[in-house]
C-alpha cells in the first residue's frame, strides 16, 4: 500500500481545523432522518460514535472526551435545536438541554457528552506512524496528477476539498470552501470546557489546555469569498473573529495565530464516499462539509471495506453518484 501527499502529513486541512471531534453528520439529526430515513440516520450517528471511541483509542493526548455545547443564536434556532433534542433522545441518544448556557448570553444549548476536541495535526501524524509501522510507503511532497502510471489495483482519492483532477464526472461537486481561524494569548481563566458551535455552525470555539481561545467561522460574513481554493486570511473575517472572541473575552485579546484551511462542501451534506463514476479502479472519500475529523475516518474504514471486496452495505447512503 503507498500513500501519496502532496505536502507533508498533516499540512493541509487535516491539521488546519478547529480541533472539534463531534458526532453525527454535518446536516442537523432531524434533517438527516428527513434524507436517508430514520433507521438510517440513526445507524449512521452510531457510526459516528463507534468512530470517535476508535480515535480516543488511537490519539492518546490529542484526543480529550470533553462533550460539546450546540448554542442557538436566537428563537428560531432554538426551535430548530429542540426538534433535534427531542429526536435524539426518542432514538435514544445521550443529550441534555441547557435553558440559559453562557449566562444567558445564547437562547438554549443542547450538550453532547459523548463529543471531544482533538490537537488535529498531532493525531494525523499518529495516523501516519501507525500506517508506516504496517506497512505503509509514506510518500510526501508526491502529488499525482493523473492516474495512469500508478500501476494500483484500486485507488482512493481522499483530498476532500482540495481538486485533484482525478474525479472524473464528480470533479467540482465537492466544492472547495474556505475556513478561516485564530488563536488568541493563553489566558488565566477558563471560561470554556468544551468546544462551543453556533448560528448553525458559522460560529465554533474552544479553549485550549494552555488557555488559548481558538475561534473560527464567520465564513457568512464574505459568503461569496469563501468558496475558493486560497488558503490566506482575509481582512474582514479576521476582523469579525477578533470583534467576536473581545466579546466572548470581555476585552480585546492579542492574536497569537492567524490561518485558513479548505474543506470539501456537499449541498445534501452527506459524505461522498465509494467507486468514482466512469472509472474501474478509482474511488472517492471526501465531502465532510467540515466534519472530517470524524467523518474520514469513519468513511476511509468504509471504503477500505468496499475496495477489499467485503460487504459495504454502509456506503449506499454516501453513493457518489447521488450528486450526478
Amino acid at each position: 500500500m503507498r500513500l501519496h501527499e502532496a505536502r507533508a502529513i498533516a499540512e493541509g486541512a487535516s491539521g488546519r481545523n478547529g480541533g472539534f471531534g463531534l458526532r453525527g453528520g454535518a446536516a442537523p439529526y432531524d434533517v438527516t432522518a428527513e434524507t436517508i430515513g430514520r433507521d438510517a440516520a440513526r445507524d449512521y450517528w452510531l457510526q459516528t460514535e463507534a468512530a470517535l471511541d476508535r480515535i480516543a483509542s488511537l490519539a492518546g493526548d490529542a484526543f480529550v472526551r470533553t462533550g460539546s455545547l450546540r448554542l442557538a443564536a436566537d428563537a428560531g434556532e432554538r426551535d430548530e435545536l429542540r426538534v433535534e433534542y427531542e429526536l435524539l433522545r426518542e432514538d435514544r441518544f445521550d443529550v441534555e438541554w441547557v435553558d440559559e448556557p453562557q449566562g444567558g448570553r445564547s437562547h438554549a444549548a443542547m450538550f453532547h457528552p459523548v463529543d471531544a476536541t482533538l490537537q488535529p495535526a498531532r493525531f494525523v501524524r499518529r495516523l501516519a506512524v501507525h500506517a508506516a509501522e504496517a506497512g505503509v510507503d509514506i510518500r510526501e511532497h508526491s502529488r499525482i496528477d493523473s492516474l495512469d502510471g500508478l500501476e494500483a489495483e484500486h485507488v482512493l482519492v481522499a483530498t476532500d476539498g482540495y481538486p485533484s483532477g482525478l474525479l472524473g464526472p464528480l470533479e467540482g461537486l465537492i466544492v472547495p470552501t474556505r475556513g478561516q481561524m485564530i488563536a488568541t494569548e493563553p489566558l488565566r481563566e477558563r471560561l470554556f470546557d468544551c468546544p462551543h458551535y453556533g448560528r448553525n455552525g458559522f460560529d465554533y470555539w474552544h479553549q485550549r489546555d494552555d488557555g488559548r481561545l481558538v475561534v473560527g467561522g464567520f465564513r457568512d460574513f464574505a459568503l461569496h469569498e469563501e468558496f475558493t481554493t486560497d488558503e490566506t486570511t482575509t481582512p474582514r473575517i479576521q476582523a469579525a473573529l477578533e470583534s467576536f472572541v473581545a466579546d466572548l473575552a470581555g476585552r480585546p485579546l492579542r492574536i497569537d495565530y492567524r490561518w485558513a484551511g479548505l474543506f470539501g462542501l456537499v449541498m445534501d451534506f452527506l459524505p461522498v464516499v465509494g467507486r468514482v463514476p466512469d472509472t474501474e479502479n478509482a474511488w472517492v472519500a471526501g465531502g465532510y462539509s467540515g466534519h472530517g475529523n470524524v467523518l474520514g475516518l469513519l468513511c476511509g474504514e468504509l471504503v477500505a471495506d468496499a475496495m477489499l471486496g467485503r460487504p459495504a452495505p454502509r456506503l449506499a447512503i454516501f453513493d457518489p453518484t447521488r450528486l450526478l
